[in-house]
């Protein structure tokens, strides 16, 4: 087995197109190079991501982003060893223009395409960047996402629980529309919630009467929509103190259920280390819960740059290494997914995202 692997990762789930190169040997693991374009201008008046929008805009820029990251990285094909490519989850435009570009580089240079599973990019992040050892339990909590997961080896998930409807991140964009704030959702009702009480407005806290670490999000949501029209058949519209409350409130309570579901899920299976990944991993309020978890029960918190808990291409990259270290590769037939499950012998958490099951 060669000690030194090279891959040029390619990302485009969503609503970010990246590419990034990314290197394992004897030197240690390292990011080349790595550029990521985002959409929130593309999307910003519709209050969420267009998938068509998405799609056209990955089209467009996703040749841009691997020669820059090629050229930030001071390489040339003949340098690679291989290409990984999101082959799904995601919106299907996005993801078939990543594996399209993946397929007609992979044909053109004759070098290995691997087709990585995006979940396990954000999973196998803390690999990456603090050379993580196996077990450990992830939790990925973005817009489209949260689950938590037992990692046992590149390819061996084990999910122990998640949110059977909207994702925290989804939750949270749809909180920022109803309350008159841009998008993305999760920054801006971030900011507002440090400016208000979150103890004015008693919103519940979903699921944490039944065992287990599966999620709500969706009641929630309603419980503040309906909290805010009563406070606006009061006043007569909302304040800005209001509005800051509401955020203050709808985040404290899903700070309490992630923190109590975290517990519960450490004492499932217990490990040394905690990670977390996905975009909602940058709020610090559910960082900093997080890490009082983990003091309390004396486990290691880890959690990755900021730029490596969103979507990002070093960590397709470096899934793919994981998967080129174990003799895996596809092929010209590799398909994009819209849906794809990490773990394989769960059952689909039903009802999970406007779309049906995602996990």
């Amino acid at each position: 087995m060669r000690q030194t692997i090279t891959l040029l990762g390619i990302e485009s789930s969503c609503d970010d197109t990246a590419a990034a190169v990314v290197r394992d040997g004897p030197e240690g693991r390292q990011i080349l190079g790595a550029v990521v374009e985002g959409q929130t201008s593309l999307h910003a008046a519709f209050g969420g991501v267009v998938p068509e929008i998405a799609a056209r805009a990955h089209a467009e820029r996703i040749d841009g982003c691997v020669a820059q990251a090629m050229m930030a990285a001071g390489l040339g094909f003949g340098d690679l060893d291989g290409i990984a490519v999101t082959a799904g989850p995601g919106l299907i435009g996005g993801v078939l223009a990543g594996v399209m570009c993946g397929k007609g580089l992979s044909a053109a240079t004759g070098l290995p395409l691997i087709g990585v599973n995006h979940l396990a990019g954000h999973a196998l992040t803390p690999r990456l960047t603090d050379g993580l050892d196996f077990p450990y339990l992830m939790l990925l909590v973005s817009g489209g996402h949260c689950q938590y997961l037992r990692v046992d080896g590149p390819d061996r998930f084990t999910r122990l629980g998640g949110s059977i409807d909207d994702a925290p991140g989804e939750a949270f964009d749809k909180v920022a529309k109803v309350l008159g704030l841009p998008q993305p959702g999760g920054p801006n009702v971030e900011a507002e919630a440090r400016k208000g009480d979150p103890r004015r407005f008693a919103l519940p806290r979903p699921l944490l009467d039944r065992p287990g670490c599966d999620m709500s999000f969706s009641g929630l949501k309603t419980a503040l929509l309906r909290t805010r029209d009563k406070v606006i058949a009061q006043k007569g519209g909302l304040t800005r103190t209001d509005r800051a409350d509401l955020c203050a409130g709808f985040q404290a309570a899903v700070v309490d259920v992630i923190a109590e579901k975290t517990r519960r899920a450490l004492a499932i299976a217990p490990v040394a280390t905690l990670a977390v990944a996905g975009g909602v991993a940058a709020n610090q309020a559910i960082r900093a819960a997080l890490e009082t978890v983990c003091t309390e029960t004396g486990v290691q918190f880890i959690a990755p740059p900021l730029s490596l808990c969103t979507d990002n291409a070093a960590m397709i990259a470096w899934a793919g290494i994981e998967r080129f270290r174990m003799g895996e590769y596809d092929d010209l037939t590799l398909s994009a997914r819209p849906r794809w499950p990490l773990d394989q012998t769960s059952p689909a958490l039903l009802g999970y995202g406007k779309k049906g099951a995602k996990l």
